[in-house]
């Protein structure tokens, strides 16, 4: 025994090998392209198939890119330049980039809606960020009357008595909560319209003879460009949303009335095209308006283009109110909620988490959708490149412009998808 044990007392290690460096092929780069574009014959073959279409672009592109002319007047200036090579002329976007971003708004007023992009980017930041102090919320509420007199322009007195709208809604919705909640909510609706139909533009013409503060009134058909864009996607981002909730709320109601309203107006809104409620904003609207009655263009396909979307945000609320389970409500139920008080403080905030990605989706295709304004006249990028290009000067160009205007919309496009992944991150409450 005592001689077995010896013997296999040798074979014990007493001291612990070094570490050793792991293979090439299980480390870094190589073990990521093993992994991830030659894992297997099918992997391989669009790997090699992606090379030569990465190969071909940059061939055909490369010297397209490379031979750049910035300082041209015109499309023949730039041919005389290039001498036959490829070359792209960017002459046309550096004459004419203030015409596809301004449109053909006064030159010396673009300082105006410079202006109110910069501070509309600081009315959205504490909407968008927590880090942002909550009392800047109050510009935020504000901005929007301060945006239209920058753009438009006129006496100060129509975007306030505008604000004192709400002002009024918010103390009739006090006011009756006392009553009922519903009629709180119907009179601070009814309120502010009864407001602005009669008595804010007698108030307006009366202020404005007596006191002129302002600054020069500008027309809608000046403003085009990517300002159109901007203006109505981002108006009608900002009022779909609570729009489209409200109506999601209306068809899921136990009230009939309540429910066929909002259930006929969805229906309505998604089963016509865009297109056609443009056109009915543009040549229709004035029809069933009091004779007289000069309604801008710009403020009706607002309300088209908001009205359109709000209907398919109420389906997209209304399917992440259909993806809670049923114990959320009864849960509501045992805490001795209200509706009003269970909707914003169970239901609503786990609805919309798990709506991000349709509403951020139903944004993204809204703004792309504001190109479609070109049909009735006002000129979008898009609608200002074919006048651009009926220029002599620069009359055959096309890729450059359609890629300036494409690489725009894509960075407002990409922003708000690259926002919603970080929005569903910071919301993500799982451990997964």
């Amino acid at each position: 025994m005592s001689d077995t044990h010896s013997n296999t007392v040798a074979y014990v290690r007493k001291t612990m090998l070094t570490e050793q460096a792991p293979p090439s092929s299980q480390v870094g780069a190589v073990r990521w392209v093993r992994e991830n574009l030659f894992s297997g014959p099918l992997n391989t073959i669009l790997t090699l198939l992606g090379v030569l279409c990465v190969y071909y672009l940059g061939v055909h592109l490369g010297p397209w890119f490379a031979n750049s002319i910035w300082n041209a007047g015109s499309l023949s200036e730039c041919r005389e330049i290039l001498q036959g090579a490829s070359g792209a002329c960017w002459g046309v976007i550096k004459d004419r980039w203030h015409q596809l971003l301004f449109g053909f708004y006064p030159q010396d007023a673009y300082w105006r809606p410079t202006i109110a992009f910069f501070l509309m980017i600081v009315a959205m930041a504490p909407i968008l960020f927590d880090a942002v102090p909550r009392k800047v919320l109050w510009f935020s509420a504000v901005f929007p009357f301060l945006a239209f007199w920058l753009l438009w322009g006129g006496t100060i007195w129509l975007p306030l008595l505008a604000l004192a709208g709400f002002v009024i809604g918010y103390f009739a919705f006090t006011a009756l909560q006392k009553v009922s909640a519903l009629a709180a909510v119907i009179g601070a609706m009814v309120a502010p319209v009864l407001w602005w139909l009669f008595f804010a533009g007698p108030l307006d013409e009366v202020l404005s003879n007596a006191l002129p503060i302002g600054i020069k009134h500008i027309q809608s058909d000046e403003f085009g460009g990517f300002m159109i864009s901007i203006i109505i996607g981002v108006t009608g981002i900002a009022l779909s949303l609570p729009i489209g909730i409200l109506l999601a709320l209306g068809r899921q109601s136990d009230m009939p009335l309540v429910k066929w309203i909002c259930v006929g107006f969805i229906e309505f809104i998604r089963g016509v095209p865009l297109i056609t409620l443009l056109f009915t904003a543009s040549l229709l609207l004035n029809y069933f308006l009091p004779p007289g009655t000069n309604f801008d263009i710009v403020l009706r396909v607002i309300i088209m283009v908001t009205l359109f979307a709000a209907a398919y945000m109420a389906e997209v609320v209304r399917g992440g109110f259909a993806a809670l389970p049923r114990g959320q409500y009864e849960a509501a139920d045992a805490l001795g909620l209200d509706y009003w008080k269970a909707q914003r403080l169970i239901l609503l905030p786990q609805a919309l988490k798990i709506s991000i990605p349709g509403i951020v989706n139903t944004f993204i295709g809204l703004f792309k959708d504001t190109t479609l304004v070109v049909f009735i006249g006002i000129l979008d990028p898009i609608g200002l490149s074919n006048a651009i290009r009926a220029d002599s000067n620069w009359n055959g160009i096309v890729w450059e412009l359609y890629g300036f205007i494409a690489l725009c919309f894509f960075i407002f496009c990409f922003g708000m998808s690259r926002y919603s992944q970080y929005l569903e991150g910071k919301l993500k409450t799982d451990h997964r």
